[in-house]
């Protein structure tokens, strides 16, 4: 897994805009299209405006949800109200080419299965992402892949439901469909992340986020963030 430190979050959203920019233009030559899994955060808001302003073939790109709370329509805990306001409302994406996880639903459950059988129409069968955009939380959680949760354990399902986190049932990719993708860009950003980022370069096992494979992976992390690897690196040498 390569890391690289950034001066701040702007520098890091900035660098992680030019990347996925790059990744789907790669795509979009060999494959015609490219599909992108993004997370929520602050973070990632400025780097989908940042991404916003890439010339692209835009028609040829499809942005699929990395997880989504369980809240009605235009409820600011949704991902996606900042997922449109910062690139669905300003960038010349395609409607059909914007795949909202369906957490309205009465049955959700039966909703996450929709919504697998939907990426497989998008991305093949089994569905394989271009690359997908994660974050890191302090508690070590990825997506919505957080500590003590069943979902952790799902192997034979793309999409499933946690129960209440922060107050909240979500839907999330899982595991497999995660570690089937192309390519995996985390953004980590605050010196809350900076023990947590050890233990995710480590392979930390008892962190959700280590379940995540490193070989297709790369970390953009800020100065804060990062603020512990090389202390951890100095340690590890003197032992």
């Amino acid at each position: 897994m390569k890391i690289e430190v950034e001066p701040d979050d702007d520098g890091v959203a900035r660098k992680a805009a030019a990347i996925i920019a790059a990744e789907a233009r790669a795509a979009i030559a060999a494959r015609g299209r490219f599909i992108v899994a993004v997370s929520g955060g602050r973070t990632p808001w400025l780097m989908l405006r940042a991404f916003a302003n890439e010339q692209l073939p835009w028609e040829n790109v499809h942005v699929v949800q990395v997880d989504e709370r369980a809240a009605p329509a235009g409820d600011p805990e949704r991902n996606l109200a900042h997922l449109r306001e910062s690139l669905l409302d300003r960038a010349p994406l395609l409607g059909d080419n914007i795949h909202a996880m369906p957490v309205e639903a009465r049955d959700l459950n039966r909703a996450a299965q929709q919504y697998a059988a939907t990426l497989q129409a998008v991305a093949g069968s089994p569905p394989v992402l271009d690359l997908v955009h994660l974050g890191l939380g302090a508690d070590g959680h990825t997506a919505s892949l957080v500590p003590g949760d069943p979902v952790l354990d799902v192997t034979d399902a793309d999409i499933a439901i946690v129960n209440r986190y922060q107050g909240r049932r979500r839907m999330t990719l899982t595991f497999p469909i995660i570690n089937r993708s192309r390519r995996v860009l985390w953004l980590v950003t605050g010196c809350e992340k900076a023990a947590t980022l050890v233990r995710l370069r480590d392979g930390d096992p008892s962190i959700p986020a280590s379940r995540v494979r490193q070989d297709q992976a790369m970390v953009l992390a800020d100065r804060a963030a990062a603020e512990k690897l090389c202390t951890s690196e100095k340690l590890e040498k003197q032992k």
